[in-house]
């Protein structure tokens, strides 16, 4: 019977014993191909037992650091029992005779990782086949953890090397003498805000960034404003998860603020021929962009993740805005709403972890803030706070007394307040709020 006619049960995996024995054989040859090979091939990715077995002793005699050769390597199996099945002594000898050189060890690694991939993959797709026909109930988490599966099978694809200080260090001086000439602090992704980059340093990767603030206070403004920044000045590609607006309604207003038209007029469609060119010019602009939008309702949190890591290998994002959190929904179904908000914002933690971005998340604020005579917001302000809170790395508070106080002093201006910053100062930020154009700049005295 042909192989492919086989059940895949009683299919031999994916494997190569040869390229297996090569690559072992090249790391005994020389020191330097030992040390590397121990950088980029773990135990796991050999199919042989045998060759697990004495990969690992090599390992631990390198960590002892006992040169490997055939009579350090035998003797050390022999002590810890190891010995028959590692092959024995035969076996042992005819490594060393198996390969003339260390010069292909690399090829080697390439096959032993690829086949173990390719075997991981099969056990991962049984164990999602399995659970899909048990009869599962949540088939949402099934999803997200399919998902996660898969993605993690990805990871293995991905070199993790041990890197000596001296090369870390030199990346890092020339870090920082491109911080110096460029005379900021910003070692994040800059917010385009000047103030509050030298605060924050930019956005970090893999930070979990809350900006809150009462309605009507230009938090949707203000988180696209930081994704024109970026995407227009920088080139750096941003995904927003719109969940109250539709994607037509946010490229509107991205464009009324790129053209500095008054959105207002936009609505009613009362533009004059000069507006029209401002507004071509920007849209020619933002067409150039890499800023993808998904405007999907309710989108819940194992969907939202699927998508961002999508994004995330298709087109390599480097920051992920949700506008905002109290739309989406969790995985299951909880006891209380605050228990949903706590899944959903751990997940959105995790999510930047994972793809080692900043993700912001836009949240509301209880609506009690309006009774107290100060009306700045403070972390207790957070809706279904506790979690959010102690998540979030970065928590921004956008706060304008122009809402409550008519004066002309108070027209225009929006102060950002860094209410909790897990790696860097508080502080407070102010920068000028054009409303009309639903656009935030840095602050200056004269509004434009």
């Amino acid at each position: 019977m042909a192989k492919k006619n086989l059940p895949v049960s009683e299919q031999v995996p994916p494997q190569n014993t040869e390229a297996e024995k090569a690559f072992i054989a090249s790391m005994l040859l020389e020191e330097d191909a030992l040390i590397r090979g121990l950088e980029i091939i773990k135990k796991d990715f050999f199919y042989d037992n045998r060759h697990q077995l004495i990969f690992s002793a090599m390992q631990d005699l390198f960590e002892k650091n006992i040169k490997c050769n055939l009579i350090t390597l035998s003797n050390y199996l022999k002590e810890i029992n190891k010995i028959d099945q590692a092959g024995g002594i035969e076996y042992l000898t005819s490594l060393f005779d198996f390969v003339p050189t260390a010069a292909h060890i690399e090829d080697y690694a390439k096959i032993v990782k690829d086949t173990f991939v390719l075997r991981t993959l099969i056990n991962t797709s049984t164990k999602i086949i399995t659970e899909a026909y048990s009869g599962v109930q949540d088939v949402d988490g099934l999803l997200d953890r399919a998902e996660t599966m898969i993605f993690d099978v990805s990871e293995h694809m991905i070199s993790r090397e041990a890197y000596p200080i001296s090369t870390l260090v030199k990346e890092n001086l020339d870090l920082f003498e491109k911080i110096h000439a460029r005379q900021d602090r910003v070692t994040g992704l800059p917010t385009g805000y000047i103030d509050l980059d030298n605060i924050t340093s930019g956005f970090q990767r893999s930070d979990f960034i809350v900006i809150a603030a009462r309605p009507s206070m230009g938090k949707t403004a203000f988180a696209c404003n930081i994704a024109q920044n970026l995407a227009v000045t920088q080139n750096v590609p941003v995904l927003i998860f719109s969940l109250e607006m539709s994607k037509e309604q946010l490229v509107q207003r991205m464009l009324c603020s790129e053209a500095r038209i008054d959105s207002s007029l936009m609505r009613k469609g009362i533009l004059s021929d000069r507006d029209m060119g401002k507004l071509i010019q920007a849209a020619g602009i933002l067409e150039k962009t890499p800023i993808f939008i998904d405007d999907t309702p309710a989108l819940s949190i194992f969907e939202l993740r699927a998508r961002a890591r999508r994004l995330k290998s298709r087109e390599n994002i480097q920051m992920v805005i949700v506008d905002y959190l109290q739309l989406m929904r969790g995985r299951a179904r909880y006891e209380n709403r605050q228990q949903e908000i706590t899944d959903i914002s751990a997940s959105l933690k995790a999510m930047a972890k994972e793809l080692s971005i900043p993700v912001i998340a836009l949240s509301q604020m209880n609506r009690l803030i309006e009774r107290r005579e100060d009306k700045k917001p403070i972390l207790a302000d957070l809706r279904e706070s506790g979690s959010i809170e102690q998540d979030a790395d970065l928590v921004l508070f956008l706060h304008r007394d122009e809402q409550y106080d008519d004066s002309e002093e108070a027209k225009g201006i929006t102060d950002i307040l860094i209410a909790k910053h897990r790696n860097g100062p508080l502080g407070q930020v102010r920068l000028t709020f054009l409303k009309q154009y639903l656009r935030f700049e840095n602050y200056t005295q004269k509004h434009p």
